[in-house]
């Protein structure tokens, strides 16, 4: 098969950002708004997801609209499985973060061991990319405690949340492009950093004015993130700009 996964662009950052938001949008808004409640929510979002990467693994290359859909769809069920332990089981912030990055850990040091290589630019078999889409999940599920660890349970607030992250993820950029930090591991740590920080922005943008937001809501703020992805996925979908060449692999 060809490479199953984007080119790493503007275009793969933006709507990764936006995917994140969305992730964090709409879980509370199908959770409280819809009133599907948090065991609601988790089960027909995993359907979901279940289906979607279904579609997924059948390509047999990278289809822009079946690869976002399930980013979208992981980003919710990653923020779910984070909100089930922290509200229904009673796990602190402080455990699920420490969990979900020894989970990250372990997914990788597999991954290394079976495959010799964490490259995104060589998802060329299922196997990796089964790798790729646990490790995926990993990252959202983590994003999330700590996004909310940092924003709630430190009180550091959303907006300063999302300037907190966006500065580190500006580090992380800095170290690779400056000092020449490896390409992979810069990768996945920005790909780490990504969630909190669109968790943030999320947060900041739909709560109450009361309790740190702009007051937009989860349904508008979860329709515009979405309208965006759909217009840059359709553009990409058209132009192919971010697909990676045979012979970059």
């Amino acid at each position: 098969m060809l490479n199953k996964v984007p080119d790493v662009t503007l275009f793969f950052w933006v709507i990764k950002v936006l995917a994140t938001t969305v992730g964090e949008t709409a879980a509370d808004y199908l959770n409280t708004t819809l009133g599907l409640g948090l065991n609601g929510t988790s089960v027909v979002m995993s359907a979901l997801l279940a289906v979607a990467l279904v579609i997924q693994f059948r390509f047999r290359r990278y289809v822009p609209s079946a690869y976002w859909l399930a980013v979208v769809l992981i980003s919710v069920v990653g923020t779910l499985i984070t909100d089930n332990l922290t509200d229904n089981v009673g796990i602190s912030l402080v455990t699920t973060t420490t969990l979900f990055a020894g989970c990250l850990t372990a997914t990788f040091a597999v991954w290394f061991a079976v495959e010799r290589t964490l490259s995104i630019h060589s998802i060329l078999t299922s196997r990796r990319e089964g790798f790729y889409w646990l490790t995926i999940l990993f990252t959202f599920a983590l994003g999330t405690a700590a996004g909310d660890l940092t924003a709630e349970r430190l009180d550091v607030g959303y907006w300063r949340s999302a300037v907190l992250f966006g500065a580190v993820i500006g580090l992380v950029t800095f170290a690779h492009r400056a000092f020449g930090l490896p390409p992979v591991p810069a990768f996945w740590a920005a790909y780490v950093l990504t969630r909190p920080l669109g968790a943030s922005i999320g947060d900041y943008l739909s709560q109450a004015p009361a309790d740190g937001g702009l007051g937009i809501g989860t349904t508008g703020t979860s329709a515009i993130f979405l309208a965006t992805i759909l217009t840059l996925v359709t553009y990409l979908s058209i132009t192919r700009r971010d697909e990676i060449a045979a012979e970059a692999v």
